[in-house]
């Protein structure tokens, strides 16, 4: 009896690896982002701060799909807004994400990534090794669609930076606050799809990751298309300024603070205020 039990796992093991080099598919995401900001009403009118916190709420309101096959996945955007900027009464409102990719290629049977990203009218290609994620897995289940869910969580410690910088008669006010904080990654994945694959830099679970939460933004697979008859096509990007991930965090900072000198005093198109809220980075 014991050796039938073996033979029945064992096959049942094989018929799942050789399942799992057929999978490909296109999976499709959406994204959603709680804001709990406070804005001074001595720097934003309050007659303001509704409208500002629901533009930049839709600011993370995005549709990605994610095609993938057993070794590789190209994570893309499907609607991308402008990044909500506000004039008025001399404010200007400017919200920096935290480096979203426009495409974003995870090779993981390489342990490699490729991201193109469009950021100040410029194209940049950053190419890195992909992180180890060091996932803790559980026996909580959940049905997403027609899928039968398990839960992982990880932690990651994440910078977050605000700053607010004014030009009043009176004299000049500039503030900056960072922050860090560990946060707890958690994550529903279906063996039912035995791929490593996941949206965004997310991967390494034993099937494909169909939610992902960080208490603060959420991103739920609305769609799954497997084996279409058309085949599935995982290219990685190409085009773009090649850089580093560090290269690049260094370009986005010297950017916003660009950015954040235009609005200064000495700038004479900087009449009014500016208001940066920073979330990752």
């Amino acid at each position: 009896m014991k050796t039938l039990v073996y033979l029945s796992l064992a096959l049942t093991f094989f018929i799942g690896s050789v399942h799992a080099q057929d999978f490909q598919g296109i999976a499709t995401y959406k994204t959603q982002r709680k804001l709990d900001i406070k804005l001074d009403s001595t720097q934003v009118p309050s007659e303001m701060q509704e409208q500002l916190l629901a533009m930049m709420k839709k600011q993370f309101e995005k549709e990605y799909t994610l095609d993938f096959n057993k070794d590789a996945s190209l994570y893309k955007v499907v609607e991308s807004l402008e990044t909500p900027t506000v004039g008025g009464g001399g404010m200007q409102i400017v919200v920096a994400g935290a480096g979203e990719a426009d495409v974003l290629y995870k090779n993981i049977s390489e342990n490699r990534l490729a991201n193109k990203s469009d950021i100040f009218g410029k194209t940049f290609l950053i190419k890195d090794s992909l992180p180890e994620l060091e996932w803790t897995l559980t026996k909580e289940t959940k049905n997403i669609g027609e899928y039968t869910c398990f839960k992982a969580t990880r932690t990651e410690t994440r910078t977050v930076q605000s700053s607010f910088s004014s030009n009043e008669e009176e004299g000049t006010e500039a503030s900056s606050e960072t922050t860090e904080e560990e946060i707890t990654i958690t994550a529903w994945y279906t063996p039912q799809i035995p791929l490593g694959h996941g949206p965004g830099r997310h991967y390494g679970l034993p099937g494909l990751i169909l939610e992902i939460s960080d208490g603060t933004q959420s991103i739920l697979c609305s769609k799954i298309v497997l084996n279409p008859k058309d085949g599935v096509k995982v290219e990685e990007p190409t085009k773009g300024k090649k850089v580093t991930q560090e290269e690049y965090n260094a370009i986005m900072e010297e950017k916003m603070k660009e950015m954040r000198d235009r609005y200064q005093p000495d700038n004479r198109r900087g009449n009014g205020n500016s208001f940066e809220i920073r979330i990752g980075g």
